[in-house]
């Protein structure tokens, strides 16, 4: 059950980020009744040539995506998202809202479907393609084998099948995540909570104008954060992130499926994201050196890659987007 309500209540606006015009948002009823906020916006453009589904990545707001939605739009996209339960304005998961949690992986999945259900299939326009970054890639595969006969194209953004970076191994990490999650105690916060990590050294955008406009959204709206993750989260997703990767499970994927791969991803290592396409018979790989993991929120001159790679792989958008004037 989807409840719209008045669009302003709902997402929120800094200066320099603006929301899209011609929206509706609200809230709608996720898995084991998780009220879950949502948006959809139409395209000026008619007909549409589509609706794009946005799953956002950890630690992300609707409004993070306002500059790529306005992109999608003035393409004849419509565009709908959701913040992923326990982070931005959905349901927190505990008494301790600022923690990154989620109980059991499978939960964000059924929120996926129930989000096409409740508000894609009856609210949006045909045909619906998907568009998952890092977290959200990884629920976008794992949803995949199911969504052959609603979505018609997926792109997955430096997807979350694979860490690096951080202080300890991953195999370290899953370790200690297992057996904290297996002894109750997975609710603990493990690592430090980077909400306000300065640009210099971040291993998330080179552009420096992007980075300080989604760290001024919430420091605007500082309930839309959360910190760092659980053990639970992190057993979780790295367990999906094995069990989306095999062989097996690549095989049930038909439908036909691109991989934005930043060589300089400091979060998914780029090996990780080559080996998938390797093994994945729907899936193509599209590089783009010199890029960070957030390839949507990148200085023009990999931010257009990614998204001229979007418009080309999407049948019915011809031309791509014309970013002629602000790429470097």
């Amino acid at each position: 059950m989807s409840e719209p309500t008045a669009p302003l209540d709902i997402l929120h606006s800094t200066p320099d980020n603006p929301a899209p015009q011609n929206f509706t948002a609200g809230y709608f009823t996720g898995h084991r009744g998780t009220r879950l906020r949502y948006a959809l916006f139409r395209s000026p453009q008619s007909p549409a040539t589509g609706t794009m589904v946005i799953v956002p990545g950890r630690n992300e707001s609707i409004e993070k995506y306002f500059e790529t939605i306005r992109d999608l739009n003035a393409r004849g996209l419509w565009v709908a998202t959701y913040d992923l339960r326990g982070q931005g304005g959905s349901d927190r998961l505990g008494k301790i809202a600022r923690k990154g949690h989620v109980r059991r992986f499978s939960d964000y999945e059924r929120d996926l479907e129930l989000f096409l259900v409740q508000v894609v299939l009856p609210d949006a326009r045909l045909p619906f393609f998907l568009l998952g970054h890092s977290t959200g890639g990884l629920i976008a595969l794992a949803t995949a084998p199911r969504l052959s006969n609603r979505i018609s194209r997926i792109v997955l953004s430096a997807p979350y099948i694979a860490l690096t970076g951080q202080a300890f191994s991953e195999n370290t990490i899953r370790a200690i995540s297992r057996s904290l999650s297996w002894t109750g105690l997975g609710g603990l916060g493990l690592g430090k909570d980077q909400s306000e990590r300065p640009f210099e050294g971040n291993p998330l955008t080179s552009d420096p104008d992007r980075y300080r406009r989604n760290a001024d959204i919430l420091t605007a709206r500082p309930d839309l954060s959360i910190g760092p993750p659980t053990a639970r989260w992190l057993h979780e997703t790295l367990s999906a992130a094995r069990r989306v990767t095999s062989q097996a499970h690549l095989t049930r994927i038909t439908i036909p499926t691109l991989v934005l791969a930043p060589v300089l991803d400091g979060i998914v290592p780029y090996a990780a994201q080559e080996e998938l396409s390797r093994n994945f018979r729907a899936g193509q790989l599209i590089t783009v050196s010199g890029g960070r993991h957030e390839l949507l929120q990148e200085r023009d001159i990999y931010r257009a890659q990614a998204l001229a790679a979007i418009e080309a792989f999407m049948p019915g958008l011809d031309g791509g987007l014309d970013l002629s004037e602000t790429a470097a």
